[in-house]
Parts: structure tokens; C-alpha cells; sequence
């Protein structure tokens, strides 16, 4: 990857950045004009090949688009069935999302524990 290329990338974070805070900013009296800068958020990223943040692609509904919002216009669940699950529902379209939440515990789990010999 050349400067240009890496500075171009590094343009494009930062805007896409940008984006997700106005449109945070901007929800609660405009979704519409939020709903629209998470949609010129995700195409910067995909016209500049940079990848969006885990952060705030969570918070972006893979149905409508939209900001998701929990408590306005996402519900957000908890389920401990098979390892706990948190479950994003939009209000808008419906669509679901979910995420294991126990990831690092099972991986403690897995980990082989210390063995200390104690010898008289």
C-alpha cells in the first residue's frame, strides 16, 4: 500500500467517523437526516475499501439502514440460553441481530489453568 493509499484510508476513517457522530447528534430531532449519514458513512467505506469500526457498525441496522438507537428505536434483549446472547431487534423493519456476549468466558474456560506443585 503506497502514502497515497494510506493517507486516503486514514481520510476516509476519519470521516466516516464524523458521520456516525452527527448522526448520533442529529437523531433525536432528524432520523431522516440521520438515517443519511450512515448511509454516505457505509458508501465512503466501501468506495475507499476501509472497513467500519465494530463499534459503530453495531449500531447500524442491516435491513433499513438506520441508526439504531436502544430505547427509541431498537429493543435490545438479553437471552442466557446457550452462553448469553444479546439481541438487537429494529423497531423500524424488524430485523434482528445477534451477538454472543460470553465469548471471553469460554475462552478463560479453555485456557489450561497453572498447576503449582507443592513439595515438602
Amino acid at each position: 500500500m503506497s502514502h497515497r493509499d494510506q493517507s486516503f484510508a486514514q481520510i476516509a476513517e476519519e470521516r466516516i467517523e464524523l458521520l456516525y457522530r452527527f448522526a448520533r447528534e442529529v437523531f433525536g430531532t432528524h432520523p431522516s437526516l440521520a438515517k443519511r449519514y450512515v448511509e454516505i458513512a457505509r458508501r465512503i467505506g466501501m468506495r475507499c475499501r476501509v472497513r467500519i469500526p465494530r463499534e459503530l457498525k453495531r449500531f447500524t441496522c442491516k435491513g433499513c439502514g438506520s441508526l439504531l438507537v436502544p430505547g427509541t428505536n431498537c429493543r435490545v434483549r438479553i437471552k442466557p440460553d446457550r452462553g448469553t446472547i444479546l439481541i438487537m431487534t429494529c423497531l423500524s423493519c424488524g430485523k434482528l441481530k445477534r451477538y454472543p456476549m460470553a465469548r471471553e468466558r469460554r475462552a478463560l474456560h479453555r485456557a489450561p489453568c497453572p498447576v503449582v506443585v507443592v513439595r515438602p
